[in-house]
């Protein structure tokens, strides 16, 4: 059973017994009729660096579907107790070999785009303070462009942080 966009949730993780369906807290969710066990659906969290150098963005080419050889921002999930902070750098080493810090929040976004995506979408701006840049973990290219020459982006949350910079992506 998918409840909310979830994965999919068919057994008690306190008791094993199969789950059923009751409205609980104004909303239809998996619940145990055994020992009363609630399943409460969790946002997944997403991390997202914006690093810019003069008029040049840096991004990341996909390697994996959804929208792979498209490009996007160096992003990852947050990991359970992890810092969004943490998570985004982590996130733009494994990607991109570079090393950055964070010096400010620019959006927070809501919105799931494919089924395999994050709910909430942080994206931080950054400095590069080390590495050398190479990609790596789930992209196969990481590279500055010019922001009046962008290559063919990925996904919506792409765009519409890219749009705060002042671009165009109606016309």
């Amino acid at each position: 059973m998918t409840v909310g966009g979830s994965e999919d949730v068919n057994f008690c993780l306190r008791c094993g017994n199969p789950l059923v369906q009751a409205e609980r807290f104004g909303h239809w969710r998996p619940v145990c009729p055994a020992c009363g066990w609630i399943y409460f659906a969790d946002p997944k969290v997403a991390a997202a660096a914006l690093i810019q150098q003069a008029r040049q963005i840096l991004l990341v080419r996909r390697a994996n579907d959804p929208q792979r050889g498209k490009w996007t921002l160096p992003a990852g999930f947050v990991d359970a107790g992890e810092d969004p902070v943490d998570a985004v750098c982590r996130e733009c080493l494994e990607e991109t070999g570079l090393e950055v810090r964070v010096i400010g929040l620019v959006d927070v976004l809501y919105g799931q785009e494919h089924p395999r995506g994050s709910h909430l979408f942080i994206v931080y701006r950054a400095e590069i303070m080390g590495g050398v840049l190479k990609p790596g973990d789930d992209v196969d290219e990481a590279a500055f462009f010019e922001l009046a020459d962008l290559p063919p982006l990925a996904f919506l949350t792409t765009r519409h942080i890219l749009s705060q910079l002042g671009l165009d992506f109606d016309a």
